[in-house]
């Protein structure tokens, strides 16, 4: 992939109007690989013979959920994916991004504002700033090898790949390991935004990030939160 436009778009929504419409607001913006899917079934046939690479994923679907769909794919792959639903409380909007996925906008939503974001999150996962040509580092945290250049995790349990944005936030961790980082600070690198706002979705992600990285996530020992502060990465053994 040489071009953020040539990445393959699925559309998973139950609204046929809705679905024809974001199609074309991703075709006129230059995406010109974008598939549809009305359902839950239909969704897992093309995720899996069409291997996209970002999915556009509604909550209200007629043979499931938004939700429990997420789960399946997380399950095999960090494909982006970013929430397009009728659905905004709080509640489902961090459900929807502790389950790993990269964004979530509400309904109705102005078309730019669709575009900017799916930009955003597709930039960080395939041609985020971080991921230069120079080698970026590797690294042990206790029995945990973390690759920057991969953005992998390998524990003694398996190989997990980090999503983009929690590439960003160890990114940022590590770049001051030892140090404190403030909340805005890994917004800025995650968002490109300050933390008011985010202050729920920085927790979920990471959570989610000690998932991987820590050996008991409830009792982190590398990730730790200096309250009022910010967070610190402590124990980095460079390889």
């Amino acid at each position: 992939m040489n071009d953020i436009f040539d990445c393959k778009l699925l559309i998973v929504d139950d609204e046929p109007e809705l679905r024809r419409m974001v199609s074309e607001i991703l075709r006129r913006e230059g995406f010109t690989k974008v598939i549809s899917a009305a359902d839950c079934q239909e969704a897992r046939q093309l995720f899996d013979h069409e291997k996209p690479e970002g999915v556009i994923l509604d909550v209200c679907l007629p043979d499931g959920d938004g939700f429990s769909l997420m789960r399946e794919f997380r399950a095999i792959s960090a494909v982006p994916i970013l929430f397009l639903s009728a659905r905004d409380e709080d509640e489902n909007r961090l459900l929807g991004l502790g389950l790993g996925a990269d964004d979530y906008i509400t309904k109705p939503f102005l078309p730019r504002e669709l575009i900017l974001r799916l930009r955003a999150v597709l930039s960080r996962a395939y041609f985020p700033v971080v991921l230069q040509k120079k080698k970026k580092p590797v690294f042990c945290l206790g029995e945990n090898e973390i690759n920057l250049n991969s953005g992998t995790v390998t524990t003694n349990t398996g190989r997990y790949t980090l999503t983009a944005k929690e590439f960003s936030l160890l990114g940022k961790l590590y770049e001051n390991h030892g140090n404190i980082v403030t909340g805005d600070s890994l917004c800025r690198a995650a968002w490109g935004d300050d933390l008011y706002g985010y202050e729920n979705t920085l927790m979920v992600h990471i959570r989610r990030l000690r998932e991987k990285i820590e050996p008991e996530p409830s009792s982190p020992r590398y990730l730790l939160t200096v309250r009022g502060l910010g967070y610190k990465l402590t124990g980095v053994e460079d390889k």
